[in-house]
């Protein structure tokens, strides 16, 4: 199995800055693996140096943008069908929407979020956007959100798109019971796949976001979901909405290499 680390730096509709945030993961993840690939010394990394395949795709001009939807999923299918592992590196969470199209019903999503994305408040637009794309998909995997710090959408709206939710209020005081029911609909799920997105994560761990809420996660909690979820089930992991102009000496960019070069040897290291 190998691994195919695409960096999409879409951020169309909503939160324009996290294109520079993929662009430096791009050249942090590049660096990664050069450093590794001079490294004369035996070192874990080993178990995946010659597992990772990177690719970057580049929005430049309104003509990059056109048919991004349809790019993004011809790409997608073809690393599925080739049963690679898949990193999706995107800016805005919109960029997401092409895995959820191409994503098989029988997928479980473990989607970390702040937000749920169907807002379809009277302020907010019906037109596709990073805040309602669920609304627009095709068609929809299995997702579980955990960490939502929603208030105002009404239960019955919120069961049309998520197999379930656990608010970070739940989180917080049902830490166990959760995690234990997720890794029961891991176990049952033929695979899972991670979709993060950075806001999540409480602004006092992780600031660069652009929209932050307050009451998030701690991202050591990441390492309680991937263990419930299991490195034989887990086929592929998205990453958005970090925002550069936010963070604070680097420490947003280190805490998303980290998690990704950890993965990598969840992965590899068996």
């Amino acid at each position: 199995m190998n691994t195919r680390a695409i960096f999409f730096p879409f951020d169309l509709f909503g939160s324009t800055g996290t294109k520079v945030g993929v662009e430096l993961l791009a050249d942090a993840f590049q660096e990664m693996l050069a450093d590794n690939k001079r490294e004369r010394i035996a070192t874990r990394a080993r178990a995946y140096a010659n597992k990772v395949r990177f690719e970057e795709y580049s929005f430049e001009t309104l003509a990059d943008y056109q048919d991004w939807r349809g790019q993004a999923r011809a790409r997608i299918r073809q690393v599925l069908r080739q049963n690679d592992f898949l990193f999706w590196i995107t800016g805005n969470h919109l960029g997401a929407l092409p895995l959820y199209d191409e994503l098989s019903p029988e997928t479980l999503v473990v989607q970390l979020d702040a937000h749920l994305d169907i807002y379809n408040l009277s302020d907010c637009t019906t037109e596709l956007s990073h805040g309602n794309f669920l609304l627009h998909a095709e068609q929809l995997p299995r997702i579980v959100n955990l960490g939502q710090r929603e208030l105002l959408l009404r239960p019955e709206l919120i069961q049309k798109y998520y197999h379930a939710n656990y608010s970070v209020a739940e989180l917080v005081l049902n830490e166990a019971g959760v995690l234990g029911k997720l890794r029961e609909m891991c176990a049952e799920a033929e695979q899972v796949f991670v979709d993060l997105d950075c806001d999540v994560f409480d602004p006092a761990y992780f600031p660069a976001t652009s929209q932050p809420r307050p009451f998030g996660l701690a991202p050591s909690f990441l390492l309680k979901v991937l263990d419930a979820i299991g490195s034989e089930k887990l086929v592929g992991f998205a990453i958005s909405e970090f925002d550069p102009a936010h963070d604070q000496h680097d420490r947003c960019l280190e805490t998303l290499m980290w998690l990704m070069e950890y993965v990598l040897l969840l992965k590899y290291e068996r």
